[in-house]
């Protein structure tokens, strides 16, 4: 299949640019799976926070179930880490704090949606179930982990001792029996009150396969009532942990592979424009060296017909020349009829305006190369206006010519062409009586222009451009080459010629460029 010219062109630049594409998508994708990464670890790191608090708590209960505040705050002010670990928060089940470290912790809504987790600008708070070990309450209900309260609180809720009898749980009937356990193993919850059973508490209906004694189960203190000892679990039974986790040096990871993927991303896409661009380059490149490869051939050929045009044309002018001597001797002889005459006057004419085109492309085909030297201006005109003094004397025409001397560097014999074609059309143009103004300008510490004005009929600003090329004249007898040799001219010097309206009406031919080589004096 073959592929068109304008998209062969742009295959390799989108295929360059589609993998830039591909390595920015991938590198975003892998952005994004750092951060979820980072963002599990932050997490997980709560987490085992979490489980080492657990242990701690697990190591702090006093009489079974009570942590007492006093012991266990300090212990969370240990973990308290500015960098990493903000605040800690040991809440019950209604969402108040029982004991904290580190700054007031947030308690909103996201927060206790049970294990929730929420982002914020500059800390991760989440909520963790406690697990401090296996613990029921009396109906079975719910969990019992740990009570957290101070011991002004707990001598205010349990008494001094804080004791319970034996049997005494809730539903349960008969009296209490008496209790042989000391205060820690009257709050150990589903461990037997005297030394002999270990085992957890046997399930409720099933029978003893042995003499043992049925196990004591948790019950409330001696002198609380049910209601009294729920209430003491609702208030301040541990429910959950509360963290506050510094995410600084989470988002500080997480920008700089940021920073680093858009590098990779930027190098990429950089190099997928510039590789583009040079294949385009390079494919222009080829076209261009094609195209001066070409040049040059059809430029060689144009130099050999160039060549072949102008001996053709020198070879043309001696037959002229034997044609013109012909028809005026037969013009001369005074025999011969006065029609015969006059054709052979036709003849003449014929053959001198053939002679003055050939003499012109002649000169137009010659090669232009300046050799450069040191020529005074004021000088040169003065030579020229002499060349044409019969034509303006004829028509009548005043010429100013330029009173300030300036030497300049230019190859003479063509600056003197240049000026007697310019000033000969000017000569050709104006009417009787009419004049032309020539003068030399400083448009530079080491830059003059001259200009030649007539007040002519001018140039329309359309034509203007178009009098300089071969063969275009405005003249009915014209050959068209006078004003395209004044550029071939203009060119080897390196100056530039333009065409301007003369005011009020006219033309003005400014020649700009030229290099001074004396000061103006």
């Amino acid at each position: 299949m073959r592929w068109p010219i304008a998209l062969r062109k742009w295959i390799v630049p989108i295929t360059l640019v589609g993998c830039a594409l591909a390595v920015c998508a991938w590198q975003l994708e892998e952005h994004l799976r750092f951060r979820r990464a980072s963002e599990d670890a932050l997490i997980k790191r709560g987490r085992d926070i979490t489980s080492t608090l657990g242990v701690v708590l697990r190591s702090q209960r006093r009489f079974g179930l009570i942590v007492a505040k006093e012991r266990v705050e300090p212990s969370l002010q240990a973990l308290i880490q500015p960098e990493e670990l903000e605040s800690i928060a040991i809440i019950s089940v209604t969402g108040d704090p029982l004991a904290s470290a580190g700054r007031p912790p947030n308690l909103g809504p996201d927060v206790l949606s049970g294990g929730g987790v929420q982002w914020g600008a500059h800390t991760l708070t989440m909520m963790n179930l406690m697990d401090l070990g296996s613990g029921g309450a009396e109906d079975g209900s719910r969990p019992v982990t740990a009570i957290v309260m101070s011991d002004a609180e707990r001598r205010e809720a349990f008494g001094s001792g804080g004791r319970r009898v034996r049997g005494d749980a809730p539903g349960a009937s008969g009296p209490a029996a008496p209790s042989t356990a000391g205060p820690a193993a009257a709050f150990a919850p589903g461990v037997a009150a005297g030394p002999g059973a270990p085992g957890p508490t046997a399930p409720a209906g099933s029978a003893a396969t042995t003499n043992e004694q049925p196990r004591p189960t948790l019950g409330r203190p001696r002198g609380m009532t049910d209601e009294q000892y729920q209430s003491v679990i609702h208030q301040n039974g541990a429910h959950g942990l509360v963290l506050s986790v510094s995410t600084d040096q989470m988002q500080q990871k997480i920008r700089s592979d940021l920073l680093l993927r858009s590098l990779v991303s930027l190098l990429a896409m950089g190099a997928a424009i510039i590789s583009s661009m040079a294949w385009h380059n390079g494919g222009k490149n080829a076209e261009l060296q094609i195209r001066l490869i070409k040049a040059g051939e059809m430029n060689t050929h144009l130099k050999a017909m160039n060549f072949a045009a102008a001996g053709l044309a020198h070879e043309t002018r001696n037959p002229l020349n034997l044609i013109r001597g012909f028809a005026q001797m037969i013009a001369m002889q005074p025999e011969t009829a006065p029609a015969l005459k006059a054709h052979a006057s036709q003849i003449i004419e014929e053959a001198d305006r053939v002679t003055v085109q050939l003499n012109e492309f002649i000169n137009y085909s010659k090669p232009r190369e300046a050799h450069l030297a040191p020529v005074e201006v004021k000088r040169l005109v003065a030579d020229v206006a002499r060349t044409l003094l019969p034509d303006l004397e004829e028509k009548r025409i005043t010429l100013t010519q330029p009173e300030t001397a300036c030497v300049i560097e230019a190859d003479e014999p063509l600056l003197r062409q240049a000026l007697f074609n310019v000033l000969l059309n000017a000569s050709q143009a104006v009417a009787a009586g009419g004049r032309i103004d020539i003068r030399v300008a400083q448009a530079g510490p080491r830059e003059a222009m001259l200009e030649i004005s007539d007040d002519g009929p001018g140039v329309s600003a359309a034509e203007r451009e178009n009098i300089f090329k071969p063969y275009v004249t405005m003249r009915p007898k014209g050959v068209g080459l006078g004003l395209a040799i004044v550029r071939l001219i203009a060119s080897a010097h390196r100056w530039e010629v333009v065409c301007l309206a003369n005011e009020p009406h006219g033309a003005r031919f400014r020649f700009s460029g030229l290099r001074v080589v004396a000061p103006y004096a």
